[in-house]
């Protein structure tokens, strides 16, 4: 198996990328909060709710934020800590002090000492210590999710989706959900629209230029005159100077943003919450977050990726002895029916969605579907330096910081 040394610093034009919206920003004088020990002390009533009754021990490794991040981290944990509770397995998570991939080692080296055999990580930042990891410990079972190949190997990369034997990772297909939201937002009748990322890495545009091309595929049916602001925001967190930011956009008249990267919403729903503002949340379903936050209502929906679903599925397969069926794998995780949506690895959440008359569920569903079938086509093309349109005006105004 190669094994290179390599910067994660990538191009923003390739297929397979970072992740787009990790955690909140790396808080100095709160890593040392939740050491590994005081996370497995946390855990304890939940590691400890049965007996295991396997010889599987999962752990999961935080990346630069925490379990409580809302986002990535805590979607993983609470999807590793649910699936262990029902299966009577082993769980506890590890925190590393810092946000290096010295630190992300040496509590991956720490779980396997502890007799952890399975562990789950989240975000593109694990990938220098998956390549420093996987061959010293080909014993254990690593779950990585959107880690890709480029991320992996760098330029050298063949994109062939494999990775180390012993490691599964997933990629997501951003510019599906995306693309639900924008042409979510647009049916149900919001006009002025925007978007925020987080860093430009290509998961972000991906998820970006979807949601242009939903936005313009609704506005072309509806024939509305439906305008875009879009920006990045050089980060994973909101600050002040960007809230302010926020704060033009909707005293401009923007209506809803879709904040897309991890805590950068806390700006987008500081501003909404001053000018009765909408956002839309990304990864998870961030409705409860975001209004319990700044307000009941404000959340329009989320794009989502099916955190939960893939560690289900994979935690699922190793206990059930199929772990073969994924080892060394790398899978690009998108629509699986257009029938089934509980099937599926992205999408909008159907419970909190405020759909409207102009946009019901039973209109999603068929959106779905028709994206499933091949009617509807996404483009995943992230060469271009911005987002065009046919039907939507674009105020592109790069990064904001």
């Amino acid at each position: 198996m190669k094994k290179r040394v390599f910067a994660v610093l990538m191009a923003a034009t390739m297929v397979f990328s970072f992740v787009g919206c990790g955690s909140k920003a790396p808080d100095a004088s709160a890593t040392t909060e939740t050491s590994s020990a005081d996370a497995k002390a946390d855990n304890a009533d939940a590691s400890d709710a049965g007996e295991p009754e396997s010889d599987i021990k999962v752990a999961m490794v935080t990346d630069y934020g925490d379990i409580t991040d809302q986002s990535f981290n805590q979607s993983t944990y609470e999807a590793c800590q649910a699936f262990c509770d029902e299966n009577k397995l082993g769980f506890t998570y590890y925190k590393p002090e810092g946000d290096s991939t010295a630190e992300r080692v040496a509590q991956i080296d720490k779980a396997v000492a502890d007799g952890y055999n399975v562990i789950v990580m989240p975000g593109y930042a694990f990938a220098e210590a998956i390549v420093e990891t996987a061959e010293m410990y080909p014993d254990v079972k690593f779950v990585a999710l959107d880690v890709s190949e480029f991320d992996l190997e760098g330029e050298s990369s063949d994109f062939n989706s494999e990775t180390y034997p012993n490691v599964f990772s997933a990629v997501y297909q951003e510019e599906l959900p995306g693309y639900m939201a924008g042409y979510a937002a647009v049916k149900m009748g919001f006009t002025k629209l925007g978007f925020l990322g987080g860093m430009a890495v290509p998961a972000v545009i991906r998820y970006g230029y979807g949601f242009v091309q939903g936005a313009d595929a609704a506005a072309k049916e509806t024939g509305a005159s439906v305008e875009l602001n879009y920006a990045y925001g050089n980060q994973f967190y909101g600050d002040a100077d960007i809230t302010a930011a926020m704060d033009t956009w909707y005293q401009g008249g923007t209506e809803v943003v879709f904040a897309c990267g991890g805590g950068i919403f806390t700006s987008a729903g500081e501003a909404a919450a001053k000018a009765n503002g909408k956002v839309i949340g990304v990864d998870v379903d961030q409705a409860a977050t975001i209004d319990g936050k700044f307000g009941k209502g404000m959340t329009v929906t989320s794009a989502m990726k099916g955190l939960k679903a893939t560690v289900n599925t994979l935690l699922t397969a190793i206990v059930g002895g199929k772990w073969d069926e994924y080892a060394g794998k790398i899978s690009n995780l998108g629509l699986v029916s257009g029938d089934d949506t509980s099937l599926n690895y992205v999408g909008l959440p159907e419970e909190t969605t405020l759909w409207n008359d102009t946009f019901k569920k039973e209109d999603y569903l068929k959106l779905v579907a028709d994206m499933a079938n091949g009617t509807i086509k996404v483009s995943n093309d992230t060469n271009a330096e911005k987002p065009s349109a046919e039907n939507i005006k674009i105020n592109y105004q790069g990064n904001i910081k």
